[in-house]
């Protein structure tokens, strides 16, 4: 009985501690050229999350046109998309990704 009483206690005390995904409007762009981060080579999808930028997992930073174009590219501007999911291990996990601006 002690078993499954303690069994069901850490089952919910887990459950409690994941965060739900979450949808909101944030700024988008390259994580290396826009948002300094440097822990991935190369030019990688981020988003910016009350003043903290993550890597986003899930979409491309070539998903909404050429990341070096020079009125839109996520290289040279940050834009506002509204993105649905969590952050996991330091990155976000995206579920959905559009871009509002």
């Amino acid at each position: 009985m002690k078993k499954i009483l303690f069994l069901s206690l850490f089952m919910i005390a887990f459950s409690c501690g994941n965060k739900k995904e979450v949808t909101q409007v944030a700024e988008v762009s390259c994580g290396q050229c826009k948002f300094g981060l440097d822990s991935e080579d190369g030019c990688s999808l981020a988003v910016r999350l009350d003043d903290k930028a993550y890597f986003v997992d899930g979409f491309n930073i070539d998903d909404f046109g050429d990341a070096h174009d020079e009125k839109i590219g996520f290289c040279n501007v940050v834009r506002k998309g509204e993105i649905t999911g969590k952050v996991v291990d330091g990155r976000f996990v995206a579920s959905s990704l559009k871009i509002v601006e």
